[in-house]
């Protein structure tokens, strides 16, 4: 009884039962087959990652049904989940939670600070609410598992180590070239140590239509270190260490060296810049005991996790050579966590506690002409010296009468408070400090899941969802969009959101469906509303109330042993009502960034024994014109009339050389199609042709 989720799990092992009816743990809390969740989930895990050479975590999830996979540059990423982005979206490690209250509205940068060659796993659970994981849970709950050593899986007192060295060149442009070292050791039952060390070079990319888009590349290094350690045969303690540095990412489309595109009719802007890059840094450290005992104990499974977090974001914007500005913004994140789960009844009750607090630094500096660089308050990125608290309670009840039949119910209580230290109050025109305030809020969410037969089941529900407003938010002073300057208001209140879904499932051992359809209500977005008609300064309000659905479909058919066809379709519509500008009429727009109707299909070969695969894979998407008035601004971005429909072609193939070493080789893009995905602030790559190496030992 397993929805084999096409693309993303077409793996050489393709009948395996781990690929068959994966266990997740996200839904749920639970470690529970995916065949049982009342939620529509996605899976990708390392195989997947490296075999389809996905660069970055959102690009990870760019065949994903219900995502729309925006870059605002080559090195940003934000996955837009059923609608929504950044904030919206939940994004989480081993399940510490890492959005804090500095990211943005619209798209983010640090889905991308996640290393994608230190993944094990990526849960995506679509629609998921607020009652687990609180705040930013709307659009999609993202948690993404990092490599461990297996201990616990190696034959117990014997000692064991593991490693891998693995290389990946990409001949697009000016060329990239990845490479990781990765090593595991320790006996086993006892203990285990996993460290990986990953270096990033990525040159500047090419375009069949803009030509090579220079400063599009980076470099990037990031760590990964992970220790387990057994209490006892049922106790683990677990240490976690990563870091990750971008240097010099470029906002492209914001430069000179953007010099437009035009396509089909549709014209986006060029860039005046003279440079706007991004610094970047972030860490992650957690320590985590979590117990297991038998079935019938009062407490059967229970963790807890104290974490630290910290990121240091700096800009850079040369918007001429007599005007240079500077934004440096520092989070330190101190976050506890601790989670419960009991037998009950006909079913297991899950209930816990978290808690996460934020502390911030910001400074901003600017040179006008001779003059040296100067601290400037109306240029700080974000409130200074400020904090901010986020405590929550749940509890959820997973209740199963009968076999066929399975209810999910919760509640969620929050707590949310905001210090500010000094910002810049836009509508005075000077600083600001010592600003408070403080939220609490009630969610609840009930999901059902019923199987017809062995083949059939139906699932869905009601959940919701809630946001509490960010430091960013209260006091956000940033560049967005194209050159709009982006203002926070401490008055702003939170958003509320209600989805109702409805899913179909049929699986067989030789064919899959998955069929979603989902309708989300908004009440309170915030938004940037022009301060005045024509305003290029926007200040955040409660300005938005509007809703979203949407239809998702995925399926797989291994038609013969060694063939597998695997396709998804996915569309979504919606609409918002804001004021035009403060105190201006009501207007009713298109939902900003809908994904446009899309779909692939992929056909996969495997040899006899499996150490030959190839597969074949075409992606299309139609063109987007539902566009709202801030969409038709951000004209360096998303050209006039919408986003161009795009078809490409890709090509993937591997060979098991060897017990000790494994080759891979990409050809995508075949056609060398001119195209962006919409909202994207460059391009995608031209014609590219990536080959990979990976040594065991």
């Amino acid at each position: 009884m397993r929805l084999i989720h096409l693309l993303p799990v077409v793996p050489l092992a393709l009948q395996a039962q781990d690929f068959l009816d994966p266990l997740v743990l996200t839904a749920s809390r639970i470690e529970t087959a995916e065949s049982d969740v009342p939620y529509t989930v996605n899976q990708v895990d390392k195989t997947y990652i490296e075999q389809n050479t996905r660069r970055t975590l959102p690009e990870a999830l760019q065949f994903t049904p219900g995502v729309l996979v925006q870059k605002t540059a080559y090195g940003h990423g934000s996955p837009f989940v059923r609608g929504f982005t950044g904030r919206q979206n939940l994004l989480m490690v081993d399940g510490v939670r890492v959005n804090n209250s500095t990211w943005r509205g619209g798209p983010v940068q640090y889905w991308n600070t996640i290393d994608s060659y230190s993944i094990d796993r990526l849960e995506l659970v679509k629609s998921q609410g607020s009652v687990l994981y609180g705040s930013d849970a709307i659009g999609g709950t993202a948690n993404v598992f990092t490599k461990s050593s297996g201990f616990r899986d190696e034959e117990d007192g014997a000692c064991f180590t593991h490693g891998a060295a693995y290389y990946e060149y990409r001949g697009n442009g000016d060329d990239s070239h990845i490479g990781r070292i990765e090593s595991s050791f320790g006996v086993g039952g006892q203990y285990g140590v996993m460290f990986g060390v990953t270096a990033k070079d990525y040159g500047d990319i090419r375009d069949s239509a803009v030509g090579l888009m220079r400063g599009t590349g980076y470099p990037e290094q990031d760590l990964d270190f992970r220790f387990d350690f057994a209490l006892n045969d049922q106790t683990t303690l677990t240490v976690v260490h990563q870091q990750v540095n971008q240097d010099a990412v470029s906002r492209w489309h914001a430069t000179a060296f953007n010099p437009g595109w035009q396509h089909s009719g549709h014209v986006a802007a060029p860039g005046s810049y003279v440079s706007r890059v991004y610094d970047q840094e972030r860490s992650l450290t957690y320590v985590r005991v979590e117990q297991e005992n038998e079935d019938s104990a009062f407490i059967k499974r229970w963790n807890a996790t104290v974490s630290y977090q910290t990121g240091r974001d700096s800009e850079a914007q040369y918007r001429s050579a007599t005007d240079r500005r500077y934004q440096i913004a520092e989070v330190d994140t101190l976050g506890f966590d601790v989670s419960f789960e009991s037998p009950l009844g006909d079913g297991s009750l899950v209930y816990g506690l978290d808690y996460y607090r934020d502390t911030v630094e910001s400074e901003g500096y600017r040179k006008r002409g001779a003059n040296p660089f100067l601290y400037d308050a109306s240029n700080r990125p974000v409130a200074d010296d400020s904090s901010y608290e986020l405590f929550g309670a749940f509890a959820q009840y997973v209740w199963q009468p009968v076999e066929q039949f399975e209810l999910t119910a919760g509640t969620r209580y929050t707590y949310a408070a905001a210090e500010l230290g000094r910002y810049w109050d836009a509508t005075a025109g000077a600083d600001a400090y010592g600003a408070k305030r403080d939220w609490d809020n009630l969610v609840g969410s009930i999901r059902a899941i019923y199987r017809f037969n062995d083949c059939w089941s139906t699932y869905g529900g009601v959940s919701q969802a809630f946001r509490a407003p960010n430091l960013d938010d209260l006091s956000g002073n940033l560049t967005s969009r194209s050159g709009t300057a982006s203002t926070g208001s401490v008055d702003v209140d939170p958003e509320e959101y209600v989805t109702y879904e409805l899913g179909l499932r049929h699986q067989t051992e030789t064919t899959s469906l998955n069929l979603a359809a989902f309708y989300t209500d908004i009440d309170d977005l915030i938004v940037g509303v022009p301060i005045t008609s024509g305003s290029n300064t926007t200040v955040a309000t409660n300005g938005r109330d509007g809703y979203v659905y949407g239809v998702e479909l995925e399926g797989a058919w291994r038609f013969h042993p060694q063939w597998t066809l695997s396709g998804f379709a996915a569309w979504q519509d919606g609409r918002t009502e804001t004021t035009a500008f403060l105190g201006g009429p009501v207007v009713d727009e298109p939902g900003s960034r809908l994904l446009p109707l899309t779909g692939s299909l992929a056909l996969r070969w495997t040899s006899e024994s499996e150490k030959f695969w190839v597969e074949g894979r075409v992606l299309a998407a139609a063109e987007e014109n539902r566009l709202t008035a801030s969409d038709r601004g951000d004209n360096q971005r998303i050209p006039s009339g919408g986003t161009p429909g795009y078809t490409v072609y890709m090509l993937h193939g591997g060979w098991r050389a060897t017990d000790h070493l494994e080759l891979t080789c990409g050809l995508e893009n075949v056609s060398d199609e001119d195209y962006r995905s919409h909202g994207s602030g460059q391009n995608e790559p031209g014609f590219n042709a990536i080959v990979g190496a990976k040594l065991f030992w």
